[in-house]
């Protein structure tokens, strides 16, 4: 492997999903199962802190400098005052894990009005001792609590962001896990309570009677977001609607068709749209299995899906190259070739290709494709010119990992082997081996490789192993 002290090299640029890391996690709680997740926290998060404190004056007085996440009880929190843990930590997250079971299944304002401490929170979740058990729910909520932080950071770094919209947190708890397991360090996820969260989020105002013409600028962060799954009834205005789903799923589709939406609800309204939208039954056996695959399948995390008019998959595409050959199919002037080109005018109005690009790591690729509105040749010939540049670019661009510049699965390996134990947790941590993996169009390998974390020996062991039996099997 060569060295790279030239400067003129071109390297791989991995997908970076938040920049500001939490760097430590801060437990006050009197219920000793919430305390002891501590260690889970540590086990599976290896880079942050962990600090578990015991009297609330601690808490007010604690400084850390650095991103910080507070995690709380229903017994711990109404001791805290927030305003100074605030005033001391700039642009941390509260977090309430709430075993009340009024708190878990209420919106905000009647569970402010009732439990007023409950209101300090930024982030409410539920635990219980079955399917909201604290190992399960304080992982994905430290997740949760800094991927709000990224979101609310000023800049226009591009963004992956699933939309979560639901007024309880029971349901929330439940599901977010399985989110997190879904997407990885592909996106983030923002959970919206009310109309005026999620709007605020999409359109950089929680009124909608401001929203300009769909088309026109906004200050939202509604391009980032790739997917949204909502409930139908939530509150507007600080009281439930039962038009508030509609209208925030009307929203959206007129602004962002690409977005695909999931209504999550066992409501008879939900019956109204099961012609156009996923319905998510809530608590159904099952149900998250298949969300899965509809996540994998319709939000460019899985596989690219060409899907004919009447709903018949042409072809499931796994990496670049393939994608490419359909490209080239679609230039044919054949009949496969005509219907791959009425097919791919609504993939470039819904910006697909962009999306799957940028979620399997080719990030110069889909800024250059995502402004183009050409159709039919000339969106073909558009798309295959650039894809081509970038599968040039395969196999002369390498990883750079401290001194070693690494091209092959082979040398990833042979790297992993003899650089220090710091530098590969620091890639596991910050999904740059699965981004690469992806880029290199090993997209099974890079799932396998995605959820790896841990620290020293043991992490290096795991992560050789796996891609020396892949190596062999390839």
């Amino acid at each position: 492997m060569a060295d790279t002290s030239a400067d003129s090299i071109s390297r791989f640029v991995p997908r970076t999903i938040n920049p500001v890391k939490v760097g430590r996690v801060v437990f006050f709680s009197a219920e000793k199962r919430i305390r002891e997740s501590a260690g889970i926290i540590k086990e599976n998060m290896p880079w942050i802190d962990v600090d578990v404190v015991h009297d609330p004056q601690s808490v007010n007085e604690y400084i850390a400098n650095l991103p910080l996440v507070f995690i709380f009880d229903d017994t711990a929190l109404p001791l805290v005052d927030a305003e100074a843990v605030r005033s001391n930590n700039p642009g941390c997250v509260i977090v309430l894990v709430t075993a009340n079971t009024f708190l878990q299944s209420s919106a905000p304002r009647p569970s402010r009005e009732r439990f007023p401490y409950s209101a300090q929170a930024d982030l409410v979740f539920a635990y219980d001792s079955d399917t909201c058990a604290p190992p399960l729910i304080v992982p994905a909520a430290v997740r949760a609590a800094e991927d709000l932080i990224n979101i609310r950071q000023p800049g226009r770094v591009r963004r992956f962001v699933f939309l979560v919209v639901d007024d309880e947190p029971r349901w929330v708890s439940q599901f977010l896990p399985v989110l997190y397991n879904i997407i990885g360090q592909r996106a983030a996820v923002m959970i919206a309570r009310t109309f005026e969260e999620a709007l605020v989020l999409l359109f950089g105002t929680g009124d909608d009677a401001l929203i300009a013409d769909p088309g026109s600028e906004t200050t939202g962060q509604g391009d980032d977001v790739v997917f949204l799954i909502t409930d139908l009834f939530f509150p507007r205005r600080e009281e439930l609607d039962r038009d508030t789903g509609r209208d925030l799923i009307r929203l959206t589709s007129q602004h962002y068709p690409r977005i695909p939406i999931v209504i999550a609800s066992k409501a008879d309204e939900a019956d109204t749209f099961r012609d156009d939208f996923y319905i998510l039954p809530k608590g159904d056996p099952g149900s998250l299995k298949e969300l899965k695959d509809h996540i994998h399948d319709y939000s460019g995390i899985g596989d690219f899906i060409v899907i004919n008019e009447p709903g018949e998959v042409l072809y499931r595409i796994t990496n670049i190259h393939e994608l490419h050959e359909v490209l080239c199919q679609a230039e044919e002037e054949s009949p496969e070739g005509l219907e791959l080109r009425e097919v791919f005018k609504s993939y470039g109005r819904r910006d697909a290709f962009s999306t799957w690009l940028y979620m399997h790591s080719y990030r110069e690729l889909g800024d250059t494709i995502r402004p183009n509105r050409s159709q039919g040749l000339q969106l073909i010939t558009f798309l295959k010119e650039h894809i081509e540049k970038e599968i040039e670019r395969l196999d002369t661009t390498p990883l750079i990992i401290g001194t070693n510049q690494v091209f092959t699965l082979q040398e990833l390996v042979e790297t992993l082997k003899s650089v220090p134990r710091g530098v590969i947790q620091h890639l596991a941590d910050n999904d740059v081996i699965s981004s690469w993996l992806d880029w290199k169009g090993y997209p099974l390998l890079a799932e396998e490789v995605r959820p790896i974390h841990g620290s020293g020996e043991d992490l290096r062991e795991v992560l050789t192993t796996l891609i020396e039996r892949r190596i062999r099997e390839y």
